[in-house]
């Protein structure tokens, strides 16, 4: 009898271990649980946090997986994922659910593919960027067609149009000279956005993100920067032409990274439209002012790229086990992208007109396809090093910089003031399209009396 009930329970176990998961649509207190439930499940790897909270006080959580959850550890490039900015747009959200129950499962499983991206990646991920609109849409289902209800947040703002609008800077600067990254904020701009939009600005401001999606409804297609074309309005009438960025061949390969994952998007004609390759420049599609792809280019080291997953925004919940199937392996791949100490260090890219800036423990990463490239490494107080870069489609490229500080030109008859002590920086890392790099600085000799 002792060896039946032995069995039995090791069939129960053997079915809980393989049971499938479960698809269904989860309002704000059921996000939570679920967050909650893959943390307990995975402690090691995870972590929950919140960011901020919406109009009406929901919090905006964030689900971490790493090797060292709440820690940035050099070496190890941040990601992220956003979704349900458009409250009404909802697959984005449950996407993320599923795709935070996967990495766990598959993780506690031993799949050394989700374990290596675990370990050598920190994941951030934001289910819902607008709670509260969700819950609006969600109050009116999939079955009734008020199209745009529960879009805006509850002060009945639309967030991917609440950004601060860095694209007239970056425009300008291209044409008479000025920055060409980390362009700043207003000083008054805390006062111009949403409390979603505030939250999110801080978030990406605290961590050093390399890259990250934005998921949305309505169409299928991969989006990249700019979303704002040169010439915005014409007469009153929005203008749309392609306008790229500098990364513009880079955008196009993360987009089709994406398209050509999933499980149809690549094929092109989807929802009645057509895109080649199923990916598109966001401003030859339409021009969009203030939206939060174009200011994770310009104001962080962050590229971002907008992926529109579902002809419905609300899909019925029995669509979403085929959403899952069709997205799961583009979302995991998406993420395998990825793979700097001196803080506020700039490097720069022969040939592209966008640098990157260090994060505050100094490290930092740049995406590149596979080429040779020219690269520059300067920071206030010492001398710029450049240094050719070859980056192959294999393991990251590292490549050392002996940085050492300028020395100051010494007045005639008077002692040139002796530099101040140098410091050591860690190394960098990037992915097969990244070049990494490490920084040091090397310890000053004086100056010749």
């Amino acid at each position: 009898m002792s060896n039946l009930c032995s069995v039995f329970l090791h069939l129960l176990l053997l079915f809980k271990l393989i049971a499938p998961m479960t698809f269904r649509h989860h309002r704000y207190d059921d996000l939570v649980r679920m967050l909650y439930k893959v943390h307990n499940e995975c402690p090691y790897i995870t972590r929950v946090y919140s960011i901020g909270r919406s109009v009406k006080g929901r919090h905006l959580y964030v689900l971490e997986f790493s090797d060292y959850p709440g820690i940035h550890e050099p070496l190890e490039p941040e990601v992220k994922y956003v979704g349900n900015m458009h409250g009404n747009e909802v697959l984005g959200r449950e996407l993320l659910l599923q795709l935070s129950q996967f990495l766990c499962e598959e993780f506690r499983n031993g799949n050394q593919r989700i374990v290596r991206l675990v370990q050598d990646t920190r994941i951030h991920i934001l289910p819902s960027m607008n709670p509260d609109g969700y819950e609006v849409a969600a109050s009116q289902g999939p079955d009734i067609s008020g199209y745009l209800v529960g879009r805006n947040n509850a002060n009945g703002v639309d967030l991917n149009r609440n950004f601060p609008d860095l694209n007239t800077y970056i425009y300008y600067n291209e044409k008479y000279g000025g920055p060409n990254h980390h362009l700043p904020l207003p000083d008054n701009w805390k006062s111009q956005v949403e409390p979603e939009t505030q939250a999110v600005i801080q978030w990406i401001r605290s961590f050093n993100f390399v890259l990250s999606a934005n998921l949305h409804g309505g169409a299928v297609v991969a989006n990249y920067p700019y979303d704002k074309s040169l010439e915005h309005r014409v007469r009153g009438f929005r203008h749309t032409a392609n306008t790229p960025t500098p990364d513009d061949k880079l955008f196009q390969k993360l987009a089709k990274v994406y398209s050509y994952a999933h499980g149809w998007m690549y094929q092109g004609w989807n929802c009645g439209d057509y895109f080649s390759d199923g990916i598109t420049n966001g401003a030859s599609w339409y021009s969009l002012s203030k939206g939060m792809q174009d200011f994770n280019y310009l104001h962080t080291n962050c590229f971002e790229i907008t992926l529109e997953l579902s002809c419905d925004k609300f899909p019925r919940q029995e669509e979403l086990q085929r959403e899952w199937l069709g997205n799961r392996e583009a979302l995991i791949q998406f993420l395998e992208q990825n793979y700097n100490n001196l803080a506020d260090a700039v490097i720069s890219v022969s040939g592209i007109n966008h640098d990157v800036t260090s994060g505050d423990h100094g490290d930092y990463f740049r995406l590149l396809l596979p080429g040779t490239y020219t690269v520059t490494a300067t920071a206030p107080g010492f001398d710029p090093e450049t240094v050719s870069v070859t980056v192959g489609p294999g393991e990251p490229k590292q490549v050392n910089f002996q940085l050492r500080r300028s020395t100051p030109q010494a007045a005639p008859g008077r002692k040139a003031p002796s530099s101040g002590p140098g410091g050591r920086v860690l190394p960098k890392k990037g992915r097969p399209q990244a070049a990494r790099k490490q920084v040091e600085v090397e310890q000053p000799q004086r100056a010749p009396a």
